[in-house]
């Protein structure tokens, strides 16, 4: 095990030596588990988002076969996934890779001989963990969309109904004289702004009012010419990343309703110094479920169909600012996408403005073809 020296989630690092267990198989394989989880966190991935979930899928592996890892065979993860499948049909290939790659990293974290794992499991048991998901039994990834379907960015007419659903939520909690109306003229903001951004949910729900920018170069917008995300998607163990997401002409409508919400909506909710842009009847930070609950409020008083969520809105933004005609180098930073091949995930362009595009192509190397007589 000298080799094994050092190494964050090493064996001998993890398991005591020289202590005899009653049962040491499941003493190894929680040692196992939690040697993993060392190494994942020296390389600071996060534990909500990344270890715990990658855990508990072992664990649940575990108990579907019945063994330990230096007993399992690809026998035991084609019957696994074959299980999970029946179980819940509506399970996509993304979510499927996700899995298999869990399975994956734990393996190679066990067979790696620098850990001290396979030495361990042979001293003990008799035999060594193997690698058992290979190129013939995975996922193959042949397309770079594999999320829903039914998730799409929304037509202009389905903005325009969305918002005029919100707008019609506040009238209708006024008019009734219901609880509720200062809620819904927040949501009816908030809604507006994922749309005119094209923000995560975590970038949106984590802004200060100190994220406010001006943009020298559009002085009509005011405080209004920029947001500074600061709590950008991360990836890897990095620390969240950072961007300036700019305010566009074709959504100027969007600094009324952002001044709206500042001068006459938020201040009622008597929130005093709290930091946060947007806030709560609690007098705290609105969460990002509750930016769900939101949309979801909204969609059911509009009539727009069931797969339609807010993260749809982002996919909006973006395929509108290309329909716009903004450079795609301008919409992948927007969106803050680190390759323009995500970006072109999120865009679905309309019919007409593809036959626009095909006919100024057209025009341009035909001169005089779409000209009337």
């Amino acid at each position: 095990m000298g080799q094994a020296a050092g190494l964050p989630g090493a064996a001998h690092l993890v398991l005591a030596e020289n202590v005899v267990h009653l049962d040491p198989a499941p003493a190894v394989f929680e040692a196992m588990l939690e040697g993993w989880s060392r190494q994942q966190r020296t390389r600071f991935l996060k534990w909500e988002a990344t270890i715990k979930p990658r855990l508990s899928l072992v664990r649940r592996f575990a108990e579907f076969t019945n063994q330990y890892p230096w007993q399992w065979e690809p026998a035991e993860v084609e019957a696994f996934f074959d299980h999970l499948r029946t179980e819940n049909p509506s399970l996509t290939q993304s979510t499927g890779r996700q899995y298999q790659n869990g399975l994956r990293m734990f393996m190679d974290f066990v067979t790696d001989a620098r850990y001290g794992w396979l030495a361990l499991c042979v001293e003990r048991f008799g035999r060594t963990p193997a690698q058992i998901l290979h190129e013939w039994n995975s996922v193959a990834h042949v397309a770079e969309f594999e999320g829903q379907p039914g998730r799409r960015p929304l037509t202009y007419d389905e903005v325009q109904a969305l918002f005029d659903a919100a707008d019609g939520r506040v009238e209708d909690k006024r008019t009734l004289g219901r609880k509720g109306a200062l809620t819904a003229m927040r949501d009816s903001a908030l809604l507006k702004a994922f749309y005119a951004y094209g923000v995560r949910r975590q970038e949106m729900v984590g802004l200060d009012l100190s994220d406010l920018r001006h943009n020298p170069k559009a002085p009509d917008f005011g405080r209004f010419g920029a947001l500074f995300v600061r709590y950008g998607k991360s990836s890897n163990g990095s620390p969240p990343k950072r961007r300036t997401v700019f305010t566009v002409p074709e959504f100027d409508w969007i600094v009324e309703v952002l001044e709206h919400y500042l001068t006459e909506v938020r201040p009622r909710f008597e929130v005093g110094q709290h930091p946060a842009f947007w806030v709560t009847e609690r007098r705290g930070r609105l969460s990002k479920r509750s930016a769900n609950e939101a949309f979801e409020n909204v969609r059911q008083a509009a009539g727009l169909p069931n797969e339609l969520d807010l993260h749809s809105l982002r996919h909006s933004m973006i395929t509108h600012l290309v329909e716009f005609n903004y450079p795609e180098r301008f919409v992948q930073d927007q969106a803050g996408h680190k390759v323009a091949a995500t970006t072109a995930i999120y865009t679905g362009v309309s019919d007409e403005y593809r036959n626009r595009l095909l006919k100024s192509k057209l025009t341009a190397r035909h001169t005089g073809l779409w000209e009337k007589p």
